[in-house]
This record gives structure tokens, C-alpha cells and sequence, in this order.
């Protein structure tokens, strides 16, 4: 699977990957996992030899949670703005990954930190992902009350990606019911967006959702566990569920 795999035998030209930040703790309960994120990066690395152009957004939750925050008795906002800025920590995490394998890779804040990130300009990244760069698109959508989710959506729509790949842990696609509590929970090949709303499946929330289904993008829904995975779904290989149209 994807040994000989050329640049033309890959699907997508241009794709939006997104991860959990609890993607980056490996076995911890806490914080960065140094060899996961390498092993993720590798990842990166095996679709970015294929030429395939790549955006990526890292969720917080493995340093802060905004809702989890909120719902503790701390303002929405702060805790928000706290769960970006930990966004922003993954990502610094994944770019130095990624350029310890020789992969170019450019962290791109929404929240204005010069020191350690560009801000967001859309003709800028767009140009990095035409020098084969990766794009690392921190900090949310830069607004409270937005999820990683709606900024992954958002920035791929932007971007012009023709796919987002949600990486998941411990599942291989979208369940009817969760499969870690039910045997008898049935896997999707493909579901609609209106079927995931309907349903309430566990993909991603509301808003990220009706955004890509107003913009007619697919959500490729896949396992981060299985070596190669990522890879192996852009031949068209590899277990998954489509969310589409």
C-alpha cells in the first residue's frame, strides 16, 4: 500500500488535515507527547512527498480546554482565548517536528504573535502551499465561541482545499453510536451532512458542519492510530467514512 505510489495516483492536490490536541499527548493524560507528534509528523511527511499540498489545524485540549474553562465559572471568553493560545503551542510543537524531517512549515496565527507566528494573510499562506510549504493555521478562527472544528472548516474553504481529513483516535469513521460502549455499533462508508446533524454524530460540531456543507466540501473522517492511514486514504485505500453531499 502507497510504496509506489506517485504524485499522480494521489486524489487531492491540496487537502486540510485536523487533529485533536489530545491527538499530541500519546498515552499521557496531559500535555505533548514528543514521539507522537514525531510519529504524526511522519505521517505529514509520507503525504507531503506525493506532492500533495497540506494545511493543517491542531486543537488545544491537550493544554486547555475553552469550554471546560467555562464551565468551571471562568468567563467564555477568557477561557477561549486561553484554549487559542494552547493551539498555538501544538503547532510550534508540529512545525519543529516537521522541519526536523526536512519539511518546510509555516505556523499561521490568527491572534497576532510576530515573535513566534505570521498572522493570517490568505494570499501569503496560499502562496506557501504553492512552494509545497506546510501550513500550520493556529489560534482558531481568532474569535471566542468558535471551535477548531469551524477553523479547520473555514480556513479550508479559504485555502481551497478539496478535502478535510479529521484524524481521529481510537475510531476508524463515523458510528451510529459510539463504539467504544456498543458492539453493535454500525461503521458509515459514507453519511451525509444533514444525516451527521439529524443524527448528532460525533463529527464535528453544528456550525463546522453546515459550513462545509454549504460549501459542498467533503469530510474525510479517518483513524491517526493506524501507520500509514493517511497516506493510504489519498490512494484510495484504507478504512474511513466520507461525509458529503
Amino acid at each position: 500500500m502507497g510504496a509506489r505510489m506517485t504524485e499522480s495516483e494521489a486524489k487531492y492536490d491540496r487537502v486540510m488535515l485536523k487533529i485533536s490536541g489530545e491527538a499530541l499527548m500519546g498515552d499521557q493524560g496531559f500535555g505533548l507527547h514528543p514521539p507522537t507528534v514525531e510519529r504524526i509528523a511522519q505521517e505529514v511527511k509520507s503525504v507531503h512527498d506525493l506532492g500533495v499540498e497540506i494545511c493543517m489545524v491542531i486543537g488545544g485540549g491537550n493544554v486547555f480546554r475553552g469550554l471546560q474553562g467555562s464551565a468551571q465559572g471562568m468567563e467564555r471568553t477568557t477561557a477561549d482565548y486561553m484554549g487559542m493560545l494552547a493551539t498555538v503551542m501544538n503547532a510550534l510543537a508540529m512545525q519543529s517536528a516537521l522541519e526536523g524531517l526536512g519539511v518546510f512549515t509555516r505556523v499561521i496565527s490568527a491572534i497576532t504573535m510576530n515573535e513566534v507566528a505570521e498572522p493570517y494573510i490568505r494570499r501569503r499562506a496560499v502562496r506557501h502551499l504553492e512552494k509545497k510549504r506546510v501550513c500550520i493555521f493556529a489560534a482558531g478562527t481568532g474569535n471566542p465561541y468558535f471551535t477548531t472544528d469551524t477553523a479547520a472548516t473555514l480556513r479550508a474553504n479559504e485555502m481551497s482545499c478539496q478535502a478535510i481529513f479529521m484524524g481521529k483516535n481510537g475510531v476508524d469513521g463515523v458510528y451510529d453510536k459510539d463504539p467504544a460502549k456498543h458492539d453493535d455499533a454500525k461503521r458509515y462508508d459514507t453519511v451525509t451532512y444533514d444525516d451527521v446533524l439529524a443524527k448528532r454524530l460525533a463529527v464535528m460540531d453544528a456550525s463546522a458542519i453546515a459550513l462545509a456543507r454549504d460549501n459542498n466540501l467533503p469530510i474525510i473522517v479517518f483513524s491517526l492510530d493506524e501507520p500509514g492511514g493517511f497516506r493510504g486514504i489519498l490512494a484510495g485505500e484504507g478504512t474511513y467514512t466520507k461525509v458529503h453531499g
